[in-house]
């Protein structure tokens, strides 16, 4: 009898342990979702105390800048008319270090801050020097023709003979240094010295001389502390709430974040808006696959065909216009009125009419697209390939002898890279071993590395 009752005994507190373990179970998983969502609420907001804090204000990571230019191989022959040929020289890679500075948080639940960004040449990991010399378009005599086309003949003929007595022309040689960076230019000095208001460029002319040393303007961003819906969002960009580039509301509107985080507890159905003022925009990737990065879960973000397709083809972007052909962006009304256009490199996603008349261009998806790791959970990038090219507008306009008989054609100048690495990276979704640690890292293992999107309410 009493090793029957203790048997009893026994399975009867089997019984309780395991009811208990049962309901624990039922309690952890039900308990389990909110407390992770609670630390993830807590750690990817702006704040001081969180853990992307430090991330957010300083990318602690390689990050780098790779340019591609578009040499011009027959000069003379584009002058006469004929179709031109480019060859891509390059890469030319730049250490790009950037910081958050003149931080301050804001009463309505935002912080205002600037960004400062540097660029150092790194020649081991360069296919040449900044002392190459590359023959391209000459930006100030094409570019400024085409803005003179309706002038009066009076006019034209002054900046002919102007341009002739300084010794300018059509293409120019000069190094990677001075095409980047900036260089002298007489016609500029001359232009500045006799008609100060008339030329909006002071100093060194250079494609990226605004890039070095510099900063991309004031944000003012949500925090999401105070009011999580609206967390990374930006408020105002300058002071301004809407931008005045462009022909309607919607195109001119500040969307989404400063391309840095973005909101956590994505699914496949999200996309990633962010506003670029190099772009002079706002712009959205969409969805494309899921995959792994470093062990952790991402969704890749690529860009649509309609990013830069023209009004015609896709009719909200008919405020970007006036446009040429699909896949390329008028941009001339944020660069001084410069016939210059923004695209993916070798006019990739583009009418394939743009590619055809320069002959050397290739357009290849795993080349030359774009493209965001996130991980779902968090709305960190993981990794990344922003991929853009920088194309010049040229024609022969009467009345400008400089401009010969070039025929229409928007001619690419160059293509650059930026990511966490300094080649170009295809957009396969496997584990990267020889990528840089995500400088994420320690949150999402601190946190949640394990979860899926689906698995949080």
């Amino acid at each position: 009898m009493g090793g029957s009752a203790r048997a009893r005994w026994v399975a009867v507190g089997l019984g309780i342990v395991g009811l208990l373990c049962a309901v624990l179970g039922v309690v952890m998983i039900l308990v389990m979702p909110s407390l992770i969502k609670q630390q993830v609420l807590k750690n990817v907001r702006i704040d001081p105390s969180s853990l992307s804090f430090g991330m957010w204000k300083e990318i602690p990571v390689p990050f780098y800048l790779s340019v591609y230019f578009f040499e011009v191989v027959n000069p003379n022959e584009v002058l006469k008319g004929e179709k031109p040929i480019v060859r891509e020289r390059g890469p030319y890679v730049y250490r790009e270090f950037r910081h958050k500075a003149n931080i301050t948080f804001n009463d309505n639940d935002t912080v205002s801050f600037v960004e400062h960004r540097s660029l150092h040449f790194q020649p081991d990991r360069s296919h040449g020097s900044e002392s190459d010399y590359i023959v391209l378009p000459n930006i100030l005599v094409l570019g400024g023709a085409v803005m003179m086309e309706d002038k009066s003949a009076g006019l034209k003929l002054m900046m002919t003979l102007g341009l002739a007595t300084m010794g300018q022309r059509a293409f120019m040689n000069r190094t990677v240094g001075e095409i980047l960076w900036g260089y002298e230019d007489p016609f500029v000095n001359f232009i500045n010295k006799y008609f100060p208001d008339m030329f909006p460029i002071k100093g060194k002319f250079g494609l990226f001389v605004e890039m070095n040393n510099s900063d991309s303007g004031l944000f003012t961003v949500f925090t999401g502390v105070q009011n999580f819906s609206k967390i990374h969002l930006v408020d105002r960009w300058n002071g301004l709430s809407k931008i005045n580039y462009w022909h309607s509301e919607q195109c001119n509107m500040i969307n989404g974040t400063s391309g840095q985080m973005w909101a956590p507890f994505m699914t496949p159905q999200y996309s990633l808006e962010f506003f670029s003022p190099e772009a002079c925009r706002s712009m959205k990737l969409t969805y494309h696959d899921s995959g792994v990065f470093e062990g952790i879960p991402i969704y890749r973000f690529t860009a649509p065909k309609t990013l830069f397709a023209n009004g015609s083809v896709y009719p909200p972007n008919e405020g970007f216009c006036p446009c040429l052909e699909s896949g390329i962006q008028n941009v001339s009304t944020c660069r001084f009125g410069a016939p210059l256009f923004l695209s993916h490199p070798h006019f990739y996603n583009a009418d394939p009419v743009l590619s055809e008349a320069v002959l050397g261009l290739n357009p290849d998806p795993k080349e030359h697209s774009l493209f965001l790791d996130i991980h779902p959970v968090t709305g960190i990038p993981m990794n990344c390939s922003v991929k853009l090219q920088l194309s010049l507008y040229i024609k022969s306009v009467k009345g400008i002898g400089q401009t010969g008989k070039i025929e229409p054609v928007v001619l690419p100048l160059l293509w650059f890279e930026q990511g966490p690495k300094d080649t170009m990276s295809p957009p396969n979704l496997i584990a990267w071993s020889d990528q840089p640690s995500s400088p994420y890292t320690p949150l999402l293992e601190d946190s949640l590395s394990g979860q899926s999107a689906s698995a949080i309410a």
